[in-house]
């Protein structure tokens, strides 16, 4: 891929995860200040190599798994901050919390007023979640076969967890990387973190694959870290 196409993939995968619609030439050849031709025929080899693909709705472009797969990559490999004021918000609803299950349910709940996503985290044997509203609210769950996957998901989320104990401090499951639910169209990202419950704890969110996965990715990543540090302070 060259720089240009990484930087025309980018910039599909955030608008994209803006405004809920497909991405087309005009608008990437004002951003770039190129001709619509010029963009078209990058766009043309990003879909050919697989990183974007075109809705049959629709002239624009939307990102495909493997688009979000390389543009995750990238973004892991850059250091990722939350925004100061997500921060506080998580400090203090986090030393709300006056016994370790109060804290982590107080940790969930600020990730889904933050991020607009289905927060989730285990507690002992339990997977505690919020917002299901926000997560069947999005333009892509309208309809019942995929509420239907994303519900399997929710189902075996817990046991999946606790069978597979991912071993990244945060790890981020795209579409049909997820192994349950896998055509849900959701994407899973979560922190492992250390509680008097268990030395493998988890709390993320999970969302449509059209998600803001650099903002997303650093709130979970700094969630699971604060988390941590206030149960063992």
């Amino acid at each position: 891929m060259t720089e240009r196409q990484e930087k025309i993939l980018r910039a599909i995968v955030e608008e994209y995860a803006e405004v809920a619609s497909p991405v087309g030439s005009q608008l990437l050849a004002k951003i770039f200040n190129v001709s619509s031709a010029t963009i078209r025929s990058e766009m043309a080899e990003l879909e050919r190599q697989g990183y974007i693909k075109q809705p049959h709705t629709s002239a624009g472009r939307i990102p495909s798994d493997k688009g979000y797969r390389f543009y995750v990559n990238q973004a892991a490999e850059e250091e990722s901050e939350a925004p100061a004021s997500a921060e506080r918000a998580l400090t203090a609803r986090i030393g709300e919390g006056s016994v370790p299950e109060r804290a982590i349910k107080n940790t969930v709940d600020t990730l889904v007023e933050l991020t607009q996503n289905l927060g989730v985290a285990t507690i002992g044997n339990q997977l505690y979640m919020s917002g299901l509203s926000n997560l069947f609210g999005q333009p892509e769950f309208m309809n019942s076969q995929q509420v239907k996957e994303v519900a399997q998901l929710l189902d075996n989320l817990e046991p999946w967890l606790r069978e597979a104990a991912p071993n990244k401090p945060l790890s981020v499951y795209i579409g049909k990387e997820n192994p349950i639910g896998r055509n849900s169209g959701c994407s899973l990202i979560i922190s492992k973190f250390r509680s008097p419950y268990s030395d493998k704890s988890f709390i993320g969110v999970l969302g449509p694959t059209r998600q803001s996965y650099r903002e997303v990715m650093g709130l979970v990543e700094n969630a699971g870290q604060m988390l941590e540090r206030a149960l063992y302070a």
